[in-house]
């Protein structure tokens, strides 16, 4: 299990590396991805707030990233954290997910990645619930929900 101290160990030292990488040019994901999907993915942007009915979805399944399908997360690590986007407390393996400083905005942050494709996720915080610490806090329009 992830704690914050591995996410910062990824910070400081690097990601695992991925078991494949996905690599396209910024014309190939324009035309795979839709306008707001591309801005959230590849342009680090965000989404509005308490705007995903995902947030408040908690039935079994497994959440993909939008431009790769590689599988990130899993229904079971899902929580309400009232952030207004959907949280989880860890990914499904180390290697699917990268951590990465973010100095945008004024602030310090973790920048959560897609390791497989560098696809912008969201951020992680170290205020999520036991027994992890961690809430991996996620743009819904970068997830793609398959079922179980």
């Amino acid at each position: 299990m992830l704690n914050w101290s591995d996410v910062i160990r990824f910070v400081n030292h690097g990601n695992p590396e991925p078991s494949k990488r996905v690599v396209k040019t910024d014309d190939e994901w324009k035309a795979l991805l839709s306008p707001e999907t591309y801005f959230i993915t590849r342009q680090k942007g965000t989404e509005q707030p308490h705007r995903s009915e995902m947030c408040t979805l908690f039935e079994p399944g497994k959440y993909q990233c939008v431009c790769c399908e590689t599988p990130l997360f899993d229904s079971g690590e899902k929580f309400h954290s009232k952030s207004g986007w959907p949280s989880f407390t860890q990914p499904i393996a180390i290697g699917h997910v990268g951590h990465i400083k973010d100095s945008s905005h004024g602030m310090i942050r973790v920048e959560v990645t897609c390791n497989v494709c560098d696809s912008h996720l969201g951020h992680v915080f170290p205020d999520g619930p036991a027994p992890s610490g961690l809430r991996y806090c996620i743009n819904a329009a970068s997830l793609k929900k398959t079922e179980v």
